[in-house]
């Protein structure tokens, strides 16, 4: 396939700011944290020293749109992310996301927050352990919060965009409904939501679609079990959330690793997801940019060598017609190809 411009990049909803085609998550290079009854939240241990290589690597090899939150890792990601970007801050577009509470100290999730003074300290904090002076995409963190406070906390993010502190916002909702609420405001550019080759998200690509907003697509890669890397039956480490997975984390099973029937469908895949010398994790991606022209996936990373498997993704471009119709036929169902 050619690669041209509009492969590379894409513009991040009505914002009119470009960034990469492919977007890299930042909650996994947050190391370690738990929920107050000791259940992790993050992906395992990782090393700071290679997240940073891997973030600056990803930056030679043309990404420019990093996601994080500022409760990956309690802090850490945030912190992280900002140490490896150092003077390159303004070659990328950064997002992050409030909502939620959390200690630093004790590395463990404290509740959450929906109200307007506490959007306002978790911004000046953000930009604090980020070290920038504004946010480019500043999202709602509550997939499930309550739209009448959602319209209150839009209209506070107008505030933060006349005052310079952020460029444009978003909602990290699976709920278009919900979604549509921050779609009122000027400045609302994105939707962040869940969405792979496994778990189609049609209700919010269509609101995506109709509202000229980047659907920023977390879980990409299905928590990994897209990458080709998992055998069922092997437990991970026990400070992966997918060791012990909340019910809204599907494909593993508690102490038993990846679920057969997953990673069975994942196989079934793989020929027409590894055409034109594509890597599995690479035709996931190239799966979602034919998924509709205004997703921006977001794999996550905690390595040299993931980051550049990831965006090598970027020069395959995205799947053809007729090999999102062949991942249609296996999996039973309509191909959602444009």
């Amino acid at each position: 396939m050619e690669n041209t411009e509009r492969n590379t990049t894409r513009t991040l909803g009505r914002s009119g700011i470009q960034v990469s085609a492919l977007g890299f998550g930042c909650w996994a290079i947050g190391g370690e944290w738990w929920s107050a009854d000791g259940q992790p939240l993050g992906w395992g241990k990782v090393d700071d020293e290679e997240s940073v290589r891997a973030v600056r690597r990803a930056l030679d090899l043309g990404v420019t749109f990093f996601d994080t939150a500022d409760n990956y890792g309690t802090g850490h990601s945030e912190r992280l992310l900002g140490r490896a970007l150092g003077k390159r801050r303004d070659d990328v577009v950064i997002a992050t996301k409030w909502g939620n509470l959390f200690d630093e100290r004790t590395r463990t999730a404290d509740g959450r927050d929906d109200s307007p003074a506490h959007a306002r300290r978790a911004l000046t904090a953000s930009l604090e352990r980020l070290g920038t002076d504004h946010i480019d995409l500043y999202q709602f963190h509550i997939n499930d919060g309550d739209p009448e406070r959602a319209a209150e906390l839009r209209d506070l993010c107008e505030e933060f965009v006349r005052e310079g502190l952020i460029r444009a916002y978003g909602w990290s909702t699976d709920d278009a409904e919900r979604a549509a609420v921050f779609a009122e405001g000027p400045h609302c550019t994105a939707v962040q939501h869940a969405l792979n080759l496994m778990q189609d998200a049609p209700d919010v690509v269509a609101l995506c679609e109709k509202l000229n907003l980047a659907s920023v697509n977390r879980s990409p890669l299905a928590m990994g079990l897209l990458t080709g890397k998992h055998m069922a039956g092997r437990p991970l480490e026990a400070g992966d959330i997918r060791s012990a997975p909340p019910t809204w984390l599907p494909g593993f099973t508690r102490g038993r690793g990846a679920d057969r029937d997953w990673l069975d469908r994942v196989e079934s895949l793989r020929d027409v997801l590894t055409s034109e010398g594509r890597t599995l994790t690479q035709g996931a991606l190239a799966w979602l940019w034919a998924r509709s022209p205004r997703t921006v996936p977001i794999p996550g990373f905690r390595s040299v060598a993931q980051a550049e498997e990831n965006a090598g993704a970027l020069e395959k471009g995205p799947l053809t017609a007729e090999q999102m119709a062949e991942v249609g036929r296996i999996l039973g169902r309509e191909a959602a190809a444009r």
